[in-house]
C-alpha cells in the first residue's frame, strides 16, 4: 500500500470525502482556491504527491497485468476518498453554487474573505526562514495575481479542442492556492458553459473537459512538487503571493462599470471595482458576519500551533 493511503483509517477516509466535499464547492465558486481550502485542511502536500504517484511505473505495471502491484503504487484511496468528495459537491449543489453566486454574491463573497484572509498568516509561517528575497517574491506574485483577477472575461469559442485546453488551464490554477479554477473559466468566457454541461449532463463536453483535467493535473503537479524539494520557502512565499492578490476579486461590496452584450437581450458584467458599503444596513451586517465565521473557521481548522500544513 502506497506510504500516503497507510496514513488515514477508514474514519479519516470518510472525512477526507467531507474535506473533498468542501474543496469542491470553493472551487465552484470563480475567485476562490480549492487549493486555498487543501492548505487549510493539511492536504495539500498529501494531495500533490498522491497525483504524482500515477507515474510511468504505474502504467507499466498497469499494462503488465499487475492490477494490485500498480494500486499499491499510487495513493489511490486518499486522492479517490478527496476526488469523490469534490465531484460529489458539485453534481450535487452545482444549481444551488449557481444560484447563491447569482442572488447572493455579496454573502458569498464575505464569507469566503474571510477564511482566505486569515489563511495568509497560516500558510505564510511554514516559511523556515525568512529573507528580503521572500518579501519581494511575495510583492510580485500578489501584484501579478492581482491584475490576472482584474482581468476582463473574454468570449471564446465553444469548440472541443478549446474546452480542453480550458480543462489544462483551470485544473493548473486551481492547484494553486489563491487562483480559482473556476475564475479562469470566467476569464475564458467558459464558466457558464460548464456550468450548464454539468447541469444538462452534457457527456461529449464534460468529456472533453475531464481529459484536459487529467492531463494538466499530471503534467503541472510534477513540476510544483519539484519546486518544494528545491526551493520550499521561495515555492511557500510565491503561494502565500497568489493569495493576497486573489483577495481583491472576492472583496464583497463591488460597483458594476461595463457589461458586455453576448446575445440579444443577455448582458454579462465584464468590468467593476471594489467600493465601501453605502450605509451599515442588515446586509453589511450579516456579510460581515459571515466574514467573521470564515476568520473563526480557519483558525479553529489550524488552532494546533505544531501543525504543518507542509
Amino acid at each position: 500500500m502506497n506510504a500516503i493511503d497507510q496514513k488515514y483509517t477508514l474514519k479519516e477516509y470518510i472525512l477526507l470525502f467531507a474535506q473533498g466535499f468542501c474543496i469542491g464547492i470553493a472551487n465552484a465558486i470563480p475567485g476562490v482556491s480549492g487549493g486555498t481550502v487543501a492548505f487549510l485542511f493539511g492536504l495539500y502536500e498529501d494531495l500533490i504527491n498522491s497525483i504524482r504517484s500515477f507515474d510511468l511505473s504505474f502504467i507499466k505495471k498497469l499494462f503488465q497485468g499487475k492490477i494490485s502491484v500498480a494500486l499499491d503504487h499510487v495513493a489511490w484511496r486518499f486522492l479517490g476518498s478527496v476526488i469523490l468528495g469534490a465531484v460529489f459537491s458539485i453534481l450535487c449543489f452545482s444549481k444551488a453554487i449557481s444560484w447563491l453566486i447569482t442572488y447572493k454574491p455579496v454573502q458569498v463573497n464575505a464569507f469566503f474573505f474571510g477564511l482566505i484572509l486569515a489563511s495568509i498568516p497560516v500558510i505564510a509561517r511554514i516559511i523556515q526562514k525568512w529573507n528580503l528575497f521572500l518579501f519581494i517574491n511575495i510583492l510580485i506574485s500578489a501584484f501579478i495575481t492581482h491584475l490576472i483577477v482584474s482581468s476582463v472575461p473574454v468570449n471564446t469559442s465553444d469548440s472541443l479542442p478549446f474546452i480542453f485546453l480550458c480543462g489544462v488551464l483551470a485544473i493548473s490554477s486551481m492547484i494553486l492556492p489563491g487562483l480559482s479554477g473556476a475564475f479562469i473559466l470566467v476569464l475564458l468566457g467558459k464558466y457558464t458553459h460548464i456550468i450548464n454541461a454539468i447541469n444538462d449532463r452534457d457527456l461529449v463536453v464534460l468529456g472533453t473537459f475531464l481529459l484536459g483535467i487529467i492531463i494538466g493535473i499530471l503534467s503541472f503537479v510534477r513540476l510544483l512538487s519539484w519546486l518544494f524539494k528545491k526551493y520550499h520557502d521561495g515555492t511557500i512565499s510565491v503561494l502565500t503571493g497568489l493569495i493576497i492578490g486573489s483577495l481583491s476579486k472576492i472583496w464583497p461590496w463591488k460597483k458594476a462599470l461595463e457589461y458586455l452584450e453576448v446575445k440579444p437581450g443577455k448582458l454579462v458584467l465584464i468590468k467593476e471595482i471594489n467600493v465601501l458599503p453605502d450605509a451599515f444596513t442588515r446586509e453589511v451586517a450579516g456579510a460581515i458576519g459571515l466574514m467573521l465565521v470564515g476568520i473563526i473557521l480557519t483558525l479553529l481548522l489550524n488552532r494546533s500551533p505544531k501543525k504543518r500544513i507542509l
